[in-house]
């Protein structure tokens, strides 16, 4: 396999870029080192918060444009950098690595991974970042394989297969480091594959575990399955997990089961598929799991990123779990053993009368040919969520009053070709041009949602014209950084969600920002369209 590699000052990046190494101690200490960002997440618990506070609401009318890179492709940008002492790592479509100077975005050096011609991608050729460890960067990428790269030069240091790219599978997320082992889990939910969360040495790419996100014949959570359906299940896992290092678990959540919208042909619950999963972290074993929509009708992956936050719950101090589900209800859970805490709905829905004791939905009847709330895009979906401990909010990207009609059709298996039992049809693909205000009851539109963890009630939302798939990054500047479909970048005030500033970008924004600081400056960095933008204070 022919490896391509453009250098680009070179020099520059090996003098700037090894003032320390990204060891497993110095990425437990991620959120402390705030002028970096060494996670797809920004920690281990998956906050998305920035402890930088250059910015604030007083000044933030003040960002302007310090450097824009133009990825080399059309494709979908919905990259979340690493930036690592003064050096930004980004992947771009086709599975590309891009080193860049973070003060000035000059290019450093290139690694082009050339792919397989067997891809079954159900969402363009999306890549999400990077992981680091040592001098060691690794990228999942649209064949299948598990790849990593000299940091200073981008030249490989091993390549492995983790799955077979012409049966469905592919590797969208930017990997989870946990001590010595890469973590990955696989996208292709829609050519029904069977799911897998995986461990790889970091040193060798030898696999060290695997879990199943589609139990086997004699594992837990193989009776939710009837029949053989068990057998094109599902179940990706394509949404960089969490990690508590305190329990040793790493908690994920998995997508949707096969095929997605016919569920008559897979009759039971469907475990592990719409669920979060916490996994011992040396070894993979499943330690408990709480799943959100059994026998999901509706496509409703609960990928979403979990959020860990210790706080008080009724007085208690607690180690809290944060989720707002596809499905339109946010929830917490008690992460130590998945106790279900409570359950709200933070969009319209009309599937689910509530939630049981245990967490369970309570289903409604939804006449045939009516619309289902949320509708297939879920009520938020795979854009990161932030967590800010300064206001104690949960912030989120939604998609408000959007209805699906679900027509399941039956649908023979066959590997490598789509595996979707059936159609839906929304009112709620793109802004209708010249009809801001004119939306039908199925529409719908994208808003920033900030919710009380406490109640599941919200705070405020700031809605938009158009739908949104941008993630949401908060900081101790009391700043939310988002964007949408309508082609801008924004902060709103963390406590109320006024509008502080905006900025056209002139695509949307797939992404969800970063924070950073070089130079005693504070940076906030976005992908729109099929440039990443880069704003600081004017000077």
């Amino acid at each position: 396999m022919m490896t391509r590699i453009r250098f680009v000052l070179l020099v520059v990046l090996t003098t700037a870029g090894l003032a320390a190494q990204t060891t497993s101690d110095r990425l437990l200490r991620a959120a402390n080192e705030p002028a970096n960002w060494l996670t797809y997440s920004g920690d281990y618990a998956s906050r998305r918060f920035s402890a930088l506070d250059q910015i604030t609401a007083t000044n933030v009318a003040n960002l302007e444009q310090q450097w824009v890179f133009q990825a080399q492709s059309l494709e979908k940008f919905a990259v979340t950098p690493i930036v690592e002492d003064g050096v930004m790592y980004v992947t771009q479509a086709n599975n590309h690595v891009v080193a860049l100077d973070a003060r000035t975005g000059r290019v450093f050096w290139i690694y082009q991974h050339p792919l397989s011609a067997d891809l079954r991608l159900c969402c363009g050729q999306v890549n999400r970042g990077v992981a680091i460890l040592g001098d060691t960067l690794f990228m999942g990428t649209l064949d299948a394989r598990l790849i990593a790269l000299d940091k200073r030069t981008g030249r490989p240091i091993w390549n492995v297969a983790v799955a077979v790219a012409k049966a469905g599978y592919s590797l969208t997320l930017a990997p989870l480091i946990v001590k010595d082992k890469v973590i990955v889990g696989t996208s292709g939910g829609e050519y029904g594959i069977r799911g897998f969360i995986a461990a790889y040495d970091a040193k060798t790419g030898k696999e060290a575990w695997r879990f199943n996100t589609i139990p086997n014949p004699g594992e837990p959570g193989h009776e939710s399955w009837q029949n053989d359906a068990w057998k094109s299940g599902g179940g990706s896992a394509w949404m960089t997990g969490s990690y508590d290092p305190e329990l040793n678990l790493t908690y994920w959540g998995i997508g949707n089961p096969g095929p997605d919208l016919n569920p008559a042909q897979r009759p039971g619950d469907n475990l592990y598929t719409n669920s979060v999963v916490a996994l011992d972290a040396d070894t993979g074993a499943l330690k408990w799991h709480f799943q959100f929509t059994p026998h999901d009708a509706a496509d409703w992956d609960a990928t979403q990123v979990p959020v860990l936050v210790d706080a008080a719950w009724n007085g208690t101090p607690r180690k809290l779990l944060y989720f707002a589900n596809r499905n339109g209800f946010f929830y917490v859970l008690d992460r130590t053993d998945g106790r279900f805490l409570l359950g709200k709905p933070f969009v319209k829905q009309n599937w689910a009368k509530g939630l049981d004791g245990n967490g369970r939905p309570i289903l409604a009847s939804i006449a045939e040919g009516a619309p289902t709330y949320p509708g297939m895009q879920g009520g938020t979906n795979w854009y990161s969520p932030s967590y800010s401990p300064r206001t104690g909010f949960f912030y989120l990207s939604t998609w408000e009053d959007s209805g699906t009609v679900f027509i399941p059709q039956p649908m023979t298996f066959v590997e490598g070709q789509r595996f979707m039992g059936g159609r839906g049809r929304s009112g709620t693909p793109h802004l209708r041009r010249g009809a801001i205000n004119t939306w039908t009851e199925e529409a719908g539109y994208g808003a920033v949602v900030a919710i009380d963890p406490q109640t599941g009630e919200r705070k405020w939302a700031f809605t938009m014209h158009d739908v949104t798939d941008a993630g949401v990054l908060t900081t101790a500047g009391d700043l939310v950084f988002s964007g949408g479909r309508e082609g801008y970048v924004f902060a709103l005030d963390a406590r109320t969600g006024a509008l502080l500033w905006k900025a056209a970008v002139g695509g949307q924004v797939g992404a969800a920002p970063i924070a950073y600081q070089v130079n005693g400056k504070q940076h906030i960095s976005i992908a729109a369209g099929n440039v990443l933008f880069t704003y600081a204070l004017r000077d």
